[in-house]
């Protein structure tokens, strides 16, 4: 009996849950393959007890349509940096790799499908050195693995900040308001991009693209006359002005150490002011909004390439490998290939010339 142990680690994403029940409903179609899931990650594996749960048919019914992810995930911690107690009281890591793989070895898994992004992926990779048979499956709204044309999720977040663009025009055309809706995307500026588009906003900010807090200043004023009218813009949360200087903190939570990003939308505000801008300025931050819900059909029929995709390639043991859509196909990418770099926006791309054809202003 083959046993693949499958995860889902990082942020959550809208259609985890479909390519869980992809992975399964196809492995149900092979006599010696049985499917477990670890709880929040490869942290299910590590706790006394192992946390794990055999996934069958049953159990992924009607999970297609459902956001987030019923085996859990988590950002903190892992196997190469397991949150630990010391004697003190204060916290530390432990590198419980080797242990972790005697575990799953002990536990009769013959692979690994990790669905995660850039963060579960370098592990992914970590893990295939030390010889763990692992596939990955690339999950991130951000889309900024660059080995693939897109991850699922991404499209349910832009549709999700797209419906925020377009409700808050009608209160900023009623008010005559300035308003900046602030968006995730960490150093990639995708969900900004496209939802600017695609609610027509007027100014849109992202990391690619340093800004010049004056270029905007004079975009703001082409939209008001004799102080009548409104202005959208919409601002990725790792944008950065020409100084380069991010807006955001060290996090403090043991096992997360990524610098997290947020405040930019505040910050532009002030900036604003600080020019001279008069008008009134309101932010939205959309926050975790963009993570939850049900993805839409764009992502779930992603999802469920995806899945199939990584089952197929434990089936005929290509191990080390993310699954990749290159359209029209899905594709195995080598590990080192898929994380060779990020995949941000460029702003030569013909999709930032549609923005600027369309009169849409990034403070360049």
């Amino acid at each position: 009996m083959n046993r693949i142990l499958v995860l889902t680690g990082g942020g959550d994403c809208p259609g985890l849950n479909a390519v869980i029940r992809a992975i399964v409903k196809r492995a149900s179609q092979e006599k010696d393959y049985e499917i477990v899931g670890s709880i929040e990650s490869f942290n299910g594996v590590l706790k006394d007890p192992a946390e794990v749960i055999i996934l069958d048919e049953q159990s992924v019914a009607g999970i297609l349509v459902k956001g987030g992810t019923i085996i859990g995930t988590t950002n903190k911690g892992g196997p190469f940096a397991y949150p630990v107690r010391n004697n003190d009281g204060t916290w530390g890591t432990l590198d419980r790799s080797d242990e972790m793989i005697r575990r799953l070895q002990y536990m009769g898994i013959t692979g690994v499908i990790n669905i995660g992004g850039d963060g579960s992926l370098r592990i992914s990779k970590a893990l295939a050195d030390k010889g763990l048979n692992i596939i990955n499956v690339p999950k991130t709204i951000d889309n900024d693995l660059s080995s693939t044309d897109y991850t699922f999720g991404f499209q349910t977040a832009v549709q999700i900040a797209t419906e925020a663009v377009d409700k808050l025009v009608t209160t900023a055309a009623s008010h005559n308001r300035i308003f900046i809706l602030e968006v995730m995307g960490r150093d990639a500026g995708w969900i900004a991009l496209n939802s600017a588009i695609a609610g027509g906003a007027d100014v849109c900010v992202i990391p690619e693209i340093p800004y010049d807090i004056e270029n905007i200043k004079q975009k703001i004023e082409t939209r008001y006359s004799k102080g009548r009218g409104f202005c959208i813009i919409v601002v990725a949360e790792g944008a950065k002005n020409k100084d380069g200087k991010r807006i955001g903190a060290v996090s403090n939570e043991v096992g997360y150490e990524n610098f997290m990003l947020g405040g930019i939308g505040w910050s532009l505000k002030q900036e604003l002011i600080t020019a001279g801008v008069e008008h009134d300025i309101r932010v939205t931050l959309l926050g975790h909004l963009q993570r939850g819900g049900t993805p839409i059909a764009y992502d779930r029929v992603l999802a469920c390439e995806f899945g199939v995709a990584a089952f197929e390639l434990a089936l005929v043991g290509k191990w080390g490998n993310m699954v990749a859509y290159r359209h029209p196909d899905v594709i195995a990418v080598p590990f080192e290939e898929a994380l060779r770099e990020p995949h941000l926006v460029s702003p030569d791309s013909r999709l930032v010339r549609t923005a600027k054809g369309l009169g849409i202003e990034f403070g360049d």
